[in-house]
């Protein structure tokens, strides 16, 4: 038995999803191909999962959870210290930027591709980035820089053109100290 077979079968949907997804699109993968290569019979996948939508939001909820996680952990292990998971997550950034297989930011290609704004895929990304946005605030705000809030909003921009660069090629220690600079400056620091 492999590792994938001896997995809960939701979580092997899930897994599957979660590569697939990022790697070819939403709408480019099928029920069919996701239940081949989670070795599922469509029976079992349907029980899990009664339609694409339903695997759609679980995949961008993960999704949301897994980065929500990685920030907590970061914020815990920094206490007091602001700008240390701002330079972290600049970091990763870079780091996921260049990564083999980078698509670009989950959310901003689930946007792309969910194009009804009442869409509840679309609703989550939405509610991720203002999470994120405020998380960002939160750490300037923290840092006692003034007008957190919008300058939030420019880091995510930011934030949004590193993925991009590490998209179209540049190297991770590129995108991370350019990030880091940029958000410097924009934060006055």
């Amino acid at each position: 038995m492999t590792v994938i077979e001896m997995k809960p079968v939701r979580e092997r949907i899930l897994d599957t999803a979660m590569n697939r997804y990022y790697v070819d699109g939403i709408r480019a993968v099928s029920a069919d191909a996701l239940i081949a290569e989670a070795r599922v019979s469509k029976a079992t996948f349907y029980r899990h999962f009664p339609h694409k939508d339903d695997l759609v939001i679980a995949y961008l909820e993960l999704q949301s959870a897994t980065e929500q996680d990685s920030i907590q952990e970061q914020r815990a292990a920094h206490p007091g210290d602001p700008a240390a998971v701002l330079t972290w997550y600049a970091d990763t950034i870079g780091a996921f930027g260049c990564s083999p297989g980078f698509r670009g930011c989950p959310f901003i290609n689930a946007a792309a591709e969910l194009s009804d704004p009442e869409h509840r895929g679309r609703k989550i990304v939405a509610e991720h980035r203002a999470w994120l946005t405020a998380q960002v605030a939160e750490l300037l705000a923290e840092m006692g820089i003034e007008d957190a809030v919008l300058r939030a909003d420019h880091l995510m921009m930011l934030r949004d053109g590193a993925m991009v660069a590490g998209y179209v090629g540049s190297e991770p220690a590129d995108i991370s100290s350019s990030l880091v600079a940029a958000g410097r400056t924009l934060i006055a620091r």
